[in-house]
């Protein structure tokens, strides 16, 4: 059986879309399908369409939240409730091309492999300034991070059991699912497609979530942050003394009265905003620390097909 999750969040138009092109792909492969829609605290009619399509269709469940906590919180809970042998995750927009599974599952039951991924041969029809950052986003956390990060990669994929479960060993509150996908391990190949534009709706995710979700990966994955503060400070303190020392002898030889009251307050300001920068830094690992230390559950369950509000 192949388990296929999809994270919803306000997406009524496009979920009907989505079944209909899924159930036509699923008509051409001899397995069985189970769908695993995943409601992130949508404001819309999504929960209504989707306790109707779990009484129409059998195979379809539904895990509804008890408010908004996230893509990644979805795909947890996705990824808990599945049962298949193999396990995909896609976007209920479209982006992803139901099309490409058939040969998503031939290359996995007839090679060694654990994971098929999916990655965009270009980004056609994004904006530059968001291309551009994302492109040094990868570029950046490559150089920096152990765990390797492929350009273009979709949460689209399709996994075995084994991989599956080694994530759900990965109980960390703060989750960032491409880096996860990587660090596991396991087999991966990728299959490129053309970039595609949603069929319906409209995307939640504006320049500065995908920045600060870009930022939580930097953090979750790379302490070269943290080095940089360090060597940042101690190179400032290096430049003092050198800078002071300078100051003492030319007092001492020319006798010249240390003056110069703009840059001196120059230096303190660039000073002082080194410090905040560092401190910035710090603060953002130790943010992540107390959030893990809360125990906090990833997400809240309100509602499942087999618990429906009258």
């Amino acid at each position: 059986m192949i388990s296929v999750i999809v994270p919803c969040f306000n997406e009524e138009e496009a979920i009907p879309l989505f079944f209909a092109e899924m159930e036509k792909v699923k008509k051409g492969l001899s397995h069985k399908f189970e769908y695993i829609f995943v409601n992130d605290g949508s404001k819309d009619k999504t929960l209504n369409i989707l306790r109707e399509l779990a009484k129409k269709d059998e195979f379809v469940r539904y895990i509804s939240f008890s408010r908004n906590f996230g893509k990644e919180a979805a795909l947890y809970a996705g990824l808990q409730a599945a049962k298949g042998e193999l396990v995909t995750v896609m976007d209920v927009d479209l982006q992803d091309p139901p099309e490409l599974l058939p040969q998503m599952i031939e290359m996995i039951e007839t090679t060694d492999i654990d994971c098929v991924g999916t990655r965009r041969a270009d980004r056609k029809g994004e904006p530059p300034i968001r291309s551009f950052f994302a492109k040094k986003f990868y570029q950046l956390i490559n150089q920096i991070s152990d765990t390797e990060m492929v350009d273009g990669a979709r949460d689209y994929r399709l996994m075995t059991r084994q991989m599956v479960d080694a994530i759900l060993e990965l109980t960390e509150y703060n989750r960032f699912s491409k880096g996860l996908f990587s660090w596991v391990g396991f087999k991966t190949e990728y299959i490129s497609f053309e970039n595609r534009e949603r069929t319906a709706g409209e995307t939640s995710w504006s320049f500065w979530k995908l920045f600060n979700y870009s930022i939580d990966g930097i953090v979750n994955f790379s302490d070269a942050p943290l080095n940089i503060a360090s060597f940042v400070g101690a190179f400032s303190c290096v430049v003092s003394v050198i800078a002071m020392l300078f100051i003492i002898v030319r007092a001492l030889i020319f006798g010249d009265p240390t003056s110069g009251w703009p840059s001196m307050v120059t230096i303190i300001l660039f000073i002082g905003g080194v410090q905040l920068l560092c401190i910035g830094i710090i603060g953002k690992y130790i943010g992540k620390i107390f959030m893990e230390t809360k125990k906090r559950p990833v997400f809240i369950v309100k509602e499942t097909e087999s618990h429906q509000e009258e």
